[in-house]
């Protein structure tokens, strides 16, 4: 059985730009799909930059004040910038069983856990994609899920909103989700740097990974 230690961890400082890690990650897909490459959780940050997924309506962009970059990945608008921690996952899914809603649903968990880690209680929410939290109340979105999986291998990944400045979101309908606002870890009173949200990830990887093989959930 593979575990977490045969996949590549990488944590990429400053701001990376969004077209060369598309890029980067799209060479890497082909490689581990090719034999040649080896499996790839990387976690990195960007510039402000709106994303487009392959399902994103235009009537969505209501502001492109930053660049606006094509994905490729599932989904519709996203932002992406500084304050956020992004997560990209080039794993072979030919060793893990060929189900992508399980992949998917996998991923959730782990970032479900991860906040809890942080101490923030993070949730699915019925017919909404995301990781979801409450905030004041209200049901915030926290973190955006976005893939792409091509011959079983996947990329994109998630995103998690740990200080970026949430106005910016103001430019698009994130994910097409209009009637939900979005928040971070800041907002919710918790002051939560790259390095320690990234000790929450490494902390709970192992049980993801061993989700994925065995095709069970993980329990936050």
């Amino acid at each position: 059985m593979q575990d977490a230690d045969d996949i590549e961890w990488r944590v990429s400082a400053g701001l990376t730009d969004y077209a060369a890690a598309l890029a980067e990650m799209e060479a890497r897909a082909a490689a581990v799909g090719a034999g040649d490459g080896r499996e790839l959780i990387w976690l990195l940050e960007h510039p402000p930059v709106y994303t487009a997924g392959t399902s994103a309506d235009p009537a969505e962009l209501v502001d492109p004040r930053f660049p606006v970059v094509a994905a490729g990945r599932g989904g519709r608008y996203t932002y992406h910038g500084p304050g956020q921690r992004v997560g990209y996952l080039v794993l072979d899914l030919t060793k893990r069983g060929r189900d992508v809603r399980a992949f998917v649903h996998a991923v959730e968990g782990w970032i479900i856990a991860a906040l809890g880690e942080i101490g923030i209680a993070a949730f699915r929410a019925e017919g909404r994609i995301g990781i979801w939290t409450m905030d004041g109340g209200t049901e915030a979105k926290i973190g955006a899920i976005g893939v792409r999986v091509r011959r079983w291998i996947t990329f994109h990944g998630f995103s998690v909103n740990l200080a970026p400045d949430l106005s910016h979101f103001g430019g698009i309908v994130p994910c097409g989700i209009a009637d939900y606002p979005v928040t971070s870890a800041e907002k919710l009173g918790k002051n939560v740097s790259q390095e320690t949200f990234d000790a929450a990830l490494a902390l709970t990887r192992d049980v993801f990974v061993e989700s994925l093989t065995l095709g069970r959930e993980i329990r936050a």
